[in-house]
C-alpha cells in the first residue's frame, strides 16, 4: 500500500471532500462565512482563502494518497488568517505556535495511523520554517466528523491540554517532540554521511 502527503494547492483542492471544498467555517467570521453560504459562494471564498494563504505564507495542508486514490487531508495556518479562531472560549493560540485547523480520513482508512502520520508531516513542515509548536481546539463531545477535530483524538497523537474547557479545549504539541530518536540517528547520519562524501578523494600510492 503505498502512502504519499502532498503539499495542499489549488491544483489538488479538488482532492478534498466536496463538504470540505465548500465549508469555510474557519477561514471567515461567523457573519461573514453565513453570507458565503447562503450566496452560494462558500467553495469560492475557500478557494480564495487558501490561494492567499499559500501566496503569503506558503503550505497550508496536506493532501493523503494510498496507492493514488486521496484518503485525506490536514489544514494549518497561524491564527491571524483563521478568523474563527478568536470566537472560541479558550483562544487565543500561543503566537509561537500554528493553529491545526482541521483533519480528515475517510472511512475504510481510519485506524490505520494516518492521523498521526499527518500531524508528523505537519510537525517537520512548521519545524524547517522555525515554528515551535501546533495548536488545536478540539471537541471533548465530538460524536461525528466535523470542523473541529476530537480532543481524544489529539490527546492521542501527542498533544497536551494547555487551556481546559468542558467543550472546546485548547491543545498543544511542542514540534521537538513529534522527532523520534528514530529519525534523529537518521538525521545524523545523513549528515555524517553527507560529510564523508564531500571529502576529496585520496589519490592512490
Amino acid at each position: 500500500m503505498g502512502r504519499r502527503l502532498v503539499p495542499l494547492t489549488l491544483d489538488n483542492l479538488q482532492d478534498l471532500p466536496q463538504r470540505c471544498r465548500s465549508c469555510v467555517f474557519w477561514e471567515l467570521d461567523p457573519v461573514s462565512g453565513a453570507a458565503a453560504i447562503k450566496s452560494g459562494t462558500a467553495a469560492l471564498e475557500k478557494e480564495s482563502w487558501i490561494s492567499a494563504v499559500l501566496l503569503d505564507w506558503g503550505s497550508c495542508g496536506r493532501v493523503v494518497y494510498v496507492d493514488d486514490v486521496p484518503v485525506g487531508f490536514v489544514l494549518y495556518a497561524p491564527p491571524a488568517y483563521v478568523p474563527r479562531s478568536t470566537a472560541f472560549p479558550t483562544s487565543p493560540v500561543s503566537p509561537d505556535a500554528v493553529q491545526l485547523i482541521t483533519a480528515f480520513v475517510m472511512p475504510g482508512y481510519q485506524g490505520q495511523g494516518l492521523g498521526r502520520v499527518m500531524v508528523q508531516a505537519v510537525a517537520k513542515d512548521l519545524l524547517r520554517r522555525g515554528f515551535k509548536a501546533i495548536e488545536a481546539f478540539g471537541d471533548s463531545r465530538w460524536k461525528e466528523p466535523a470542523c473541529l477535530l476530537p480532543a481524544d483524538h489529539l490527546l492521542a497523537v501527542g498533544f497536551k491540554t494547555v487551556r481546559q474547557h468542558p467543550q472546546h479545549p485548547r491543545l498543544r504539541l511542542e514540534l521537538r517532540s513529534t522527532l523520534s530518536w528514530k529519525e534523529d540517528v537518521e538525521l545524523a547520519l545523513d549528515r555524517l554521511l553527507g560529510a564523508v562524501q564531500k571529502e576529496p578523494a585520496l589519490r592512490p600510492l
